[in-house]
């Protein structure tokens, strides 16, 4: 199911603009992903909990968490099922970043990256 190459975009010298822009408008689970890093800005939650309130299939949030983690956009903190997420530092520094990706690919797409409510 894992991409290799979006688990192979970790590069340290890679710029966080470049990689975030990758992840979430260059590949096919961005929606998803700019889904969860909102989410977990917003309170850090565990898989089951991002699974409902996104109402995404559970196995699929896993999956992209995996892509997350592995990007050091997020830092898991726990074991197993309690294992909460949070934004990583670089994350939390460079949210703009994220924010103005969002907003441009909201503009060209004419979509809208949102929160979904229950």
């Amino acid at each position: 199911m894992e991409n290799s190459e979006e688990t192979n975009m970790i590069s340290n010298e890679q710029p966080l603009n470049r990689l975030l822009g990758w992840l979430i408008t260059g590949t096919k689970g961005g929606k998803t992903r700019a889904q969860i890093i909102k989410c977990v800005k917003n309170s850090p939650q565990n898989a089951n909990q991002l699974a409902n309130q996104l109402r995404v299939d559970y196995k699929t949030i896993r999956h992209h968490l995996t892509i997350l983690e592995k990007n050091k956009l997020i830092i898991p903190i726990g074991k197993n099922y309690s294992t909460v997420y949070f934004l990583s530092q670089p994350m939390e520094e460079n949210y703009a970043v994220f924010e103005e990706i969002i907003s441009k690919m909201n503009h060209q797409k004419n979509t809208t990256i949102k929160l979904t409510q229950k």
